[in-house]
């Protein structure tokens, strides 16, 4: 009667879909400026650590600049949470000009590489929560009915998009 459909449930699937706690997932990479509004962003597997896709994440960027030439892709400082406290990633932000303001993890046994003066920008990281607040209106995205991650894809930039023009 039905040819060719298949009426059981199925597990989630489809590119950039790892497994988390609560199941299997999409981690969104967003780079926003200082008001919230997304300047760049990548979708991985829910798997790897943040820590090693924040350098594909600011390859995204591109900011055209106001007077022309070719856009600015490097942020002078990243605001990050907690779990992007690394030395080597310091040390791979630095070398590219970049400077890394995050809060050291409890159980870190090397000495501090910050001061409180440079945590004093962290206050507003409730910016990039409240852009991750915004992207979690979109209902599509949240829900991953695409099994196809260049659908899943275009669908987060245009919620990216709207975004934008929602604050411009």
């Amino acid at each position: 009667m039905f040819c060719g459909r298949q009426f059981c449930s199925r597990q989630k699937g489809g590119d950039a879909v790892g497994k988390t706690k609560r199941g299997k997932g999409t981690k969104w990479m967003v780079v926003v400026d200082g008001q919230g509004i997304p300047l760049g962003s990548t979708l991985h597997s829910a798997s790897p650590a943040e820590v090693t896709l924040v350098e594909g994440t600011l390859a995204a960027i591109s900011v055209p600049r106001q007077h022309g030439g070719r856009p600015r892709q490097k942020p002078e400082r990243v605001i990050a949470d907690r779990a992007y406290d690394s030395d080597p990633l310091r040390m791979r932000l630095k070398a590219r000009g970049i400077e890394l303001v995050c809060p050291h993890r409890k159980s870190r046994r090397k000495p501090p590489t910050q001061d409180g003066r440079a945590l004093r920008r962290y206050r507003k990281r409730w910016k990039v929560e409240r852009t991750f607040a915004w992207l979690g209106n979109f209902r599509r995205l949240v829900v991953r009915y695409e099994r196809h991650l260049l659908m899943y894809q275009a669908f987060f930039r245009i919620a990216c998009l709207l975004i934008t023009l929602r604050h411009l």
